[in-house]
């Protein structure tokens, strides 16, 4: 039967899962409530991810949200790179949230529903969407519905359909890189003796990760069978624990097995025409050091308050291009560094367990080596572009504003009438307080929490020239 629901938006996200929905959200804050099809009836009961990284809980935390995820989670002080037997500490990393929060997927994304859906996002479930064309005024997508097809149009869209992307492959945007050369295992079961954290040999690599039901995860690689794909049995579970580890801890009532690979790409753009693409739409990986999902959320808060400006007419469409800018160089550095990962994880052979060894020592030995991957792992080294002051482009922990609204940071109380008015004209936040820089004293700072323009002085004038020269207007500037 031929459905008879259309639709005519100013933005439609494809794809429900965390980054859609912060996607979605993120636009809601900006003024632009979007349409978001999910081809699922239902979220998933198995949860990918496991863990929300330094970065994204400073990200919840510009909006409010982290304190509901910290009520929840558990704080891991320590993690892994590549599976190497010293792990990498986050407690010494320059943030209020030194540690990698353990929280299932399933649950994250209940959460960032709620937030959308308090933000304005209509989430339409078991809207599968089958194509895509665009042109100079829009995007036609077909959809199957629970009803029949449909077509739906929309002024932009954004593709966070995972790596299988019907939005990246319709919109013809390349996906480049490496296949598949072997499978991991993953269960999560019940155990009747506390497995070991980690092991490493010749016969492979194995990690385990407590559940808060009583569970716990079991993954890794497997010499002998990583080369199979198909489903995962708890039998073959056990015998790749048991060849890994030299035990299989009496595992027992499995509630999810499968198997993952190693293939490696990324979109050649994120952006063509009015089609964009965020997270595993734009980049794959083998899922190692748990940072998927925290680099799709942080694609998400770069791209949503770029996309409502030019939604609602308040910035130029090229404001979108640096969205490309910005997040594919990083993109390019995900696959960099877990593909990393996958030949520390994978090295079985003399030579490689020999350099695993190496590294081991120089991760526990070498405190400046430790803060390097540490900040690799928690995304706290993304700086974006460079700029007249050495401040630009930097990460500010956790801006004043909840509002997805840019800020002007005064360290002292000089009065800037200028700057001040310029600030209301554009729909900045104007607010005085201790800056953690020792040089700056004011910081503009960009809704995504990555600054705009510093100057070591409060030149009132100055400051309002370069609230001007952004040019972009933010919702509760004057008509």
């Amino acid at each position: 039967m031929q459905s008879t629901e259309s639709g005519h938006d100013d933005v439609v996200v494809v794809g429900a899962g965390p980054v859609g929905l912060w996607t979605a959200a993120e636009l809601g804050l900006g003024g632009v409530p979007a349409v978001v099809l999910e081809r699922a009836d239902e979220r998933s009961p198995h949860s990918k991810a496991l863990g929300v990284h330094p970065r994204t809980l400073e990200v919840l935390a510009m909006r409010g949200l982290a304190e509901r995820f910290l009520a929840e989670g558990v704080p891991l002080p320590r993690w892994h790179f590549g599976m190497l037997e010293s792990p990498v500490d986050l407690s010494v990393l320059d943030t209020p949230y030194p540690f990698m929060l353990a929280i299932p997927q399933r649950r994250t994304e209940e959460l960032l529903e709620e937030h959308a859906l308090a933000a304005g996002a209509r989430i339409l479930r078991g809207h599968r969407v089958t194509n895509l064309t665009q042109d100079e005024h829009g995007v036609r997508l077909e959809v199957s519905g629970p009803d029949g097809p449909y077509t739906r149009f929309a002024r932009y869209v954004v593709g966070a359909d995972g790596v299988g992307s019907v939005v990246r492959t319709s919109a013809g945007i390349a996906f480049e890189g490496t296949e598949t050369t072997f499978y991991g295992y993953l269960g999560e079961v019940r155990v009747t003796s506390e497995p070991v954290r980690g092991a490493h040999n010749e016969h492979g690599a194995m990690l385990s990760v407590p559940l808060r039901d009583g569970r716990y995860r079991i993954s890794g690689v497997d010499k002998l069978t990583g080369h199979l794909p198909g489903p995962l049995t708890l039998d073959a579970l056990r015998e790749s624990t048991i060849r890994v580890a030299g035990s299989d801890f009496g595992m027992h009532d499995p509630s999810w097995l499968t198997r993952f690979g190693d293939a490696a790409k990324l979109a050649e753009r994120y952006r063509h025409g009015r089609v964009l693409l965020a997270g595993d739409a734009a980049h794959r990986h083998l899922p190692a050091g748990g940072v998927g999902l925290n680099v799709g959320v942080q694609d998400a808060m770069n791209l949503g308050w770029r996309l409502a400006a030019v939604a609602r007419g308040d910035a130029d469409p090229a404001l979108l291009d640096a969205y490309h800018d910005e997040r594919h160089p990083v993109g390019e550095q995900l696959v960099e560094h877990t593909l990393g990962q996958s030949a520390l994880i994978t090295a079985t052979a003399p030579d490689g367990i020999a350099l695993r060894a190496v590294l081991s020592r120089l991760i526990a030995e070498v405190p400046e080596l430790s803060l390097a991957l540490a900040r690799k792992l928690s995304a706290l080294d993304v700086a974006y572009a460079a700029g007249d002051h050495p401040l630009v482009g930097k990460r500010v922990p956790v801006p004043p504003s909840r509002h997805a609204r840019p800020a002007v940071l005064v360290a002292t109380a000089a009065p800037i009438p200028a700057a001040t008015a310029a600030a209301a004209k554009w729909g900045f936040d104007v607010v005085t307080a201790p800056l953690p820089w020792t040089t700056a004293a004011v910081v503009l700072v960009r809704p995504d929490g990555h600054v705009w323009t510093a100057a070591d002085e409060a030149d009132d004038e100055r400051i309002a020239a370069a609230l001007d020269d952004i040019g972009v207007r933010f919702p509760g500037a004057p008509g």
